[in-house]
């Protein structure tokens, strides 16, 4: 069986490819470094991170970007004997600009190192590029109209200015007319195109709707690749709109045929949790699809995608286990960290530590020592060790549950004047007013020596323990971890991320002060994840 979603944790705007029988699909990154996930499959049932492309700072430097800019949906294709990447650096969020800068960049193979990029426009964002069948190559995105009311809080339909078509060649870039070839349907916010040629008709796959709960994957056809292109006669594919299930957030999605004769449909999800809150995000799913009178339609019925899909093969999903990840000269590949191609002015990995270089706040947008992988499960437990010896209040590091500069949990050794090495809580609560701080509990005075620390995760709930040389005790109350999610603060139209675990360091002195961390542990809980809805447990 497929079971939704195929690639749990933060993983938004699904591109997938097949390259005679392997599938990869390539994943948004947004402020996290390095830049797109791609995933590797042969049975669309199990799949393996087997590379992230964007990384040196030729291809991608995000230092400066705003949370949830940066890396905003690729489209991952194949042809003339390698792979094409196409990408959008947004630099801005908020306001009537977006300052949304398109690239191009290609390898023989996966894994490789990708080409410099070729810059493409600055129109819009969601980027798309099809091969036809003749040769050509032909480029799309997102229109971005800054006359309209702009982006602030719930997205502006007047902004979305419809997609934009015009032929490229790597040693002509853009070239020839350029036309907006489709508005959309009344839902609007449309996004995310990519195309498709089937039967003599060109079909275009987009987004609308906003990437909260009106999401929807909408499809259109033409016998012209100019159009004009002809609505589905239900305009949506797929939509979980008005559906109480456990999958939610549906959109933004591409089309492939198998090798095995069947077609599927990846598509972005949330699976919410009662308020609703997303703390994993969006998350990647698939569906097959069948055709009817040159048409696609799920499989099943209707536009809500199931959990459980039966697959081309036999295969069954891996068990999920626990994880120890130790730091022996590399980084583990579940790792990333924000927004700089320099993780040398950050970190380090040394033959028995992961040693962070204290550089700016957890509210800064430049650089963060701030290393972490993604919440995966609704229930987890994850743990570390420091040793870390700060000389101020200044110089800080420890174990942080984090979406975003304004949105997270952190428990940290710190200095506290007049009594020495300590342990506290620091929170940032969802937008906040000036992004204020929240401290939860009394510090604690620490002995010498190492800390280790834990977070304990249960749904909306999360727990902070500490041990040295006693056993695990709690610190600081239950906190609030829903609001760690798209939801949380200002909510799903400017959070696009989701939430991380990991290891920080930060000191405001500039004088780098050094934390050493021995090791990383994950582990799933016990929440029941497939008994939840919309807005309650079923």
């Amino acid at each position: 069986m497929i079971r939704n979603p195929i690639l749990p944790g933060f993983n938004p705007d699904p591109s997938i490819c097949r390259v005679g029988k392997d599938y990869y699909i390539a994943t948004s990154t947004f402020e996290w470094y390095p830049g797109v996930q791609i995933h590797h499959s042969r049975d669309l049932v199990n799949w393996m991170l087997v590379a992230r492309p964007l990384n040196r700072a030729s291809l991608l430097d995000m230092r400066g970007n705003p949370d949830s800019c940066g890396i905003w949906a690729p489209c991952l294709s194949y042809a003339d004997g390698r792979f094409w990447l196409v990408y959008t650096d947004v630099k801005r969020l908020d306001g009537a600009f977006k300052d949304a800068p398109n690239y191009i960049t290609t390898c023989e193979t996966i894994d490789g190192e990708w080409s410099d990029p070729w810059f493409v426009n600055a129109s819009g964002f969601d980027p798309s590029l099809f091969h036809d069948a003749d040769g050509r190559k032909w480029f799309m995105n997102v229109q971005w109209n800054h006359r309209g009311p702009g982006t602030g809080g719930n997205p502006a339909h007047a902004s979305f200015d419809g997609i934009l078509l015009q032929e490229w060649l790597p040693d002509r870039g853009l070239f020839g007319p350029v036309r907006n070839i489709y508005v959309g349907t009344d839902r609007g916010l449309t996004e995310a195109p990519h195309m498709f040629k089937r039967n003599g008709y060109y079909y275009l796959t987009t987004a609308e709707g906003g990437t909260g709960y009106q999401h929807a994957v909408t499809l259109a056809r033409s016998r012209d690749i100019w159009g004009p292109y002809e609505d589905h006669p239900d305009k949506h594919v797929i939509c979980t709109d008005a559906d109480n299930g456990p999958i939610q957030r549906t959109g933004h999605g591409q089309y492939v045929e198998t090798h095995w004769g069947q077609c599927y449909h990846t598509f972005l999800m949330g699976r919410p949790l009662p308020g609703p809150f997303c703390p994993l995000g969006r998350e990647t799913g698939l569906e097959e699809v069948v055709w009817r009178d040159d048409w696609l339609y799920l499989k099943s019925g209707g536009t809500v995608p199931r959990v459980d899909v039966p697959g081309p093969t036999e295969a069954e999903p891996a068990p999920t286990r626990a994880a120890r990840y130790t730091f022996n000269d590399v980084l583990p590949d579940a790792f990333q960290w924000l927004r700089t191609p320099e993780p040398d002015r950050i970190f380090r990995v040394e033959a028995d530590a992961l040693v962070l270089i204290g550089r700016d706040s957890l509210g800064s947008w430049f650089e963060q020592s701030l290393v972490a992988r993604r919440q995966e499960h609704l229930a987890y437990e994850a743990e570390t060790t420091v040793t870390f010896d700060p000389k101020t209040y200044q110089q800080a590091a420890g174990l942080t549950t984090y979406y975003n500069r304004h949105k997270f949990h952190a428990v940290l050794v710190t200095y506290e004047p007049g009594h020495g090495r300590v342990l506290t809580i620091m929170s940032c609560l969802g937008d906040r007013p000036d992004g204020a701080l929240a401290f939860p509990a009394k510090p604690i005075m620490l002995e010498d020596g190492l800390v280790s620390l834990r977070v304990r995760v249960d749904g909306k709930e999360q727990q902070f323990w500490y041990k040295q040389d006693h056993d695990w005790q709690m610190i600081g109350p239950a906190l609030d971890a829903s609001v760690i999610s798209d939801e949380g603060g200002r909510g799903e139209h400017a959070s696009f991320t989701g939430t991380f675990v990991g290891m920080v360091c930060f000191d405001v002195t500039g004088h780098a002060a050094e934390a050493r961390f021995s090791h990383f542990d994950y582990a799933p809980g016990r929440w029941v994840e497939t008994h939840l809805t919309k807005g309650r447990p079923a």
